[in-house]
């Protein structure tokens, strides 16, 4: 039964003419990029979307970076921009959810791709975008994925409906939060309205923002871009959202409990107490910030529901779902879930406590929902790849022959 090498040559060709390659899956956010392929469960690279450029700030920064043994480079990206901090100049090409930057973007897509070590003609790929994102970025982000890096099949579609697809459901109100945006998403049998859909300028980078002034009233001196970035991780390592803000104050001021120490890059030593519960407070009171007496989370999510059509309305309410970076803090799906029943019952039953029974309210917190969005698409393109010509994908003949025009078709919006 041996076979020659010629056979088994010719064989390995066919082998390879025939191996299937999996969609590409790219979660590109505000603070993060998260990205993998269809069938995984978790992303394969993951790194802050991040560039960094040389300055020359100070001596104590070339000094930290040699002693690290930095070597510094025109452009850094990601983890190693993070790691050389203290002598870049820092930027996030996007902002508030849409790129704001293209090249710098490019930049950060080209060191994705390298890292995955993949040749984009062979894959599909899946882009996510915020919901309420402009047209013509979107457009943009499928003429790049075609034009500039030659992927075959393309798709773009909204992170809440992702986050949502991932729990295996079609319905439900998605609270997604990252790093420069959180959005408030009402999905019916998959369609969202856009006529409800929220979009609030407080999120994760507003909460590092306000933790870094609390700190500097301590007399931490901290004000460049690469303290920024030592803030935020402190941020995610101490942390956490009151359950009841006063109850939280008295007990930092009575007791050592809430009292946490975080040593610093510096090796200096920084002594938290109410400020790791103070700084996620602003995304349930925007004012101690500044962000003026606009809505909280919580109030916002109760207001939005309220909109909606009556009958969706218990769904909703029953079916919360928190998705994305800045709904790890703990404590976050309890406070949420307090407040808005608080809301319902001042509001709607207008104080009457016979009634406070009835009404269900549920905050649901996926101990995965940093990834909720990487894994629905990755079940999505899954199912689509197996359908074989499913619509889902805009293809490259398709893109030939009709242009960005087709990105109409990705976005499912139910219309009334």
């Amino acid at each position: 039964f041996g076979s020659s090498s010629s056979e088994v040559g010719h064989r390995a060709v066919t082998l390879a003419t025939m191996q299937h390659y999996p969609a590409v899956i790219c979660d590109t956010g505000t603070g993060m990029i998260k990205a993998g392929f269809a069938g995984q469960q978790t992303p394969s690279v993951t790194f802050p979307t991040l560039v960094g450029r040389p300055m020359l700030r100070s001596s104590e920064g070339l000094v930290d970076g040699m002693d690290k043994g930095i070597v510094l480079k025109d452009l850094m990206i990601g983890h190693e921009a993070n790691a050389a901090r203290s002598m870049l100049s820092l930027q996030h090409p996007i902002e508030n959810g849409m790129v704001k930057n293209w090249d710098d973007m490019e930049a950060i897509w080209d060191h994705t791709f390298a890292q995955l070590g993949i040749n984009p003609a062979d894959h599909a790929i899946v882009q996510t975008e915020a919901a309420l994102n402009p047209k013509k970025n979107r457009e943009r982000i499928v003429e790049t994925m075609f034009e500039k890096y030659g992927f075959n099949r393309v798709n773009v579609s909204v992170q809440a409906i992702l986050a949502l697809k991932s729990r295996g459901r079609d319905s439900g109100f998605v609270v997604d939060s990252g790093d420069g945006v959180t959005h408030l998403v009402p999905v019916t049998s998959g369609y969202l309205e856009p006529s409800l859909v929220s979009r609030i300028n407080l999120a994760g980078r507003h909460v590092t923002e306000y933790l870094m002034k609390l700190l500097q009233k301590q007399g931490y001196p901290l004000n460049s871009s690469a303290d920024f970035e030592t803030v935020r991780e402190i941020k995610q390592k101490c942390c956490y959202v009151a359950h009841d803000l006063q109850a939280e104050r008295k007990l930092a001021q009575e007791t050592t409990v809430v009292d946490r120490q975080y040593t610093m890059p510096n090796s200096r030593v920084m002594r938290m107490r109410a400020e790791r519960f103070l700084a996620p407070e602003i995304l349930f009171n925007p004012g101690l910030q500044g962000h003026g007496e606009g809505e909280g989370l919580a109030e916002a999510v109760f207001n939005t529901i309220r909109k909606s059509d009556m009958h969706v309305q218990k769904d909703y309410f029953s079916h919360i779902i928190l998705s994305g970076g800045t709904t790890m803090f703990p404590g976050m799906s309890s406070r949420m879930e307090k407040d808005i029943k608080q809301l319902y019952f001042e509001q709607v039953l207008k104080g009457d406590t016979s009634r406070r029974s009835g009404f269900k309210c549920h905050v649901i917190d996926p101990p995965d929902r940093q990834h909720m969005v990487f894994m629905g698409a990755s079940l999505l393109s899954e199912a689509a790849e197996a359908q074989g010509n499913s619509p889902w994908f805009i293809t490259r003949k398709e893109y030939d022959e009709e242009g960005v025009r087709l990105v109409e078709r990705l976005i499912p919006t139910q219309l009334h």
